[in-house]
């Protein structure tokens, strides 16, 4: 498809005029879409007004010194820099508008159902990556809300799953031991004695009410039962001390296609290594705190990856009351389509922020 060039009153990025503006627009766009460099000869190709190759050599040259353009080998062709990518993202990118199918498939898919709440986040994650051909990525904060019922299932064998239901309408499960020789009616009397203590209180209260109750000598439960009890509230309490919360990311193998080199490869394996850290998820979640939107890191710019050649697209999932509970967006390779990314990952946290809230 033929580009026309952009016009004086078009809004520009400081220091560019608008034929400058126009061939990084266009070698930025060829190149999200190519991976390739970008010569002369295909950008005329590209504009509907007539501008030679040599013109647009000279053009290119000058964004070559001012930074925003490099070539990787003795081609012709140029690239962008991250400083060149950062001017399209804040002054030429041109978002494009979610379709209503693509919204109503966002929706579908993040419709509760009875999943947990951890399923539900990686049915998230797993749709970002897909929709954006880059690895996704879901991260919610430890969650304190009140409980509204807890049950115990027996699973068989010296196993037993442990349902909370919070009085938001989520759920969540957690399997434990049980103990040796255990009846299923402790199980009952587990669940039973939990319940009496919830009340829609918070895991830190309800945990808070029972050590009270057990220390005070005032439970009626029996050895086996109080096991059971203790097990319960400890499962929870593993997922959410020190920090808490949950960081989701699928489409990690999205990141491994069109590798060049053992340092590309490298750079991967320590992006991997930093998304397993839980310093990554609380730094995630503070470069979104002050966003009221989509947030862009280009390269090293987000302080988390180092200089792996990767951009970060990040937004807060807000709940009514515009509390963050939590974040969501897309880790790929600096040529991602912008354009696409931004609004779907836009439209992924507002429908989030309203299930997490």
């Amino acid at each position: 498809m033929k580009h026309a060039l952009l016009s004086a009153g078009s809004a520009l990025p400081p220091g560019l005029d608008p034929r400058s503006a126009t061939i990084l627009r266009e070698i930025v766009e060829e190149y999200v879409a190519s991976g390739e460099p970008v010569g002369s000869r295909t950008l005329a190709r590209r504009l509907d007004q007539p501008l030679s190759p040599a013109t647009i050599r000279n053009v290119m040259a000058s964004l070559t010194e001012a930074g925003l353009l490099f070539s990787p080998h003795t081609s012709a062709g140029r690239l962008p820099t991250e400083k060149g990518l950062r001017l399209f993202v804040d002054g030429l990118l041109q978002f494009g508008a979610l379709s209503e199918d693509d919204q109503r498939a966002i929706g579908y898919s993040l419709e509760a159902h009875g999943r947990s709440l951890h399923d539900t986040l990686t049915e998230a994650s797993a749709l970002l990556a897909g929709m954006s051909d880059a690895a996704g990525l879901v991260v919610a904060p430890k969650g304190e809300g009140g409980i509204k019922h807890i049950e115990f299932v027996a699973l068989g064998g010296s196993r037993a799953l442990v349902i909370l239901v919070g009085v938001d309408g989520r759920v969540e499960n957690r399997v434990i031991e049980t103990p040796p020789g255990m009846p299923p009616s402790a199980l009952v009397e587990a669940a039973n004695y939990l319940n009496a203590h919830a009340m829609g209180a918070s895991l830190p209260d309800l945990r808070q009410r029972v050590g009270a109750d057990m220390h005070g000598d005032k439970a009626t439960l029996d050895s086996l039962t109080a096991e059971v009890v203790e097990s319960g509230l400890a499962i929870w309490d593993a997922g959410r001390e020190g920090g808490g919360g949950t960081l989701i990311v699928r489409g990690q193998s999205r990141l491994l296609v069109d590798l060049d080199g053992q340092e590309r490869l490298l750079a991967i394996q320590t992006l991997f290594d930093r998304l397993e850290a839980q310093e990554t998820m609380l730094r995630l979640l503070e470069l979104v705190e002050t966003s009221e939107g989509v947030r862009i890191f280009i390269g090293a710019e987000s302080g988390l990856f180092g200089t792996t050649g990767m951009s970060v697209v990040m937004a807060p999932a807000r709940n009514e009351a515009n509390k963050i509970v939590g974040a969501i967006g897309v880790i790929g390779p600096t040529r991602i389509n912008y354009g696409r990314v931004v609004p779907v990952v836009d439209y992924t946290a507002r429908i989030l922020g309203g299930m997490l809230g």
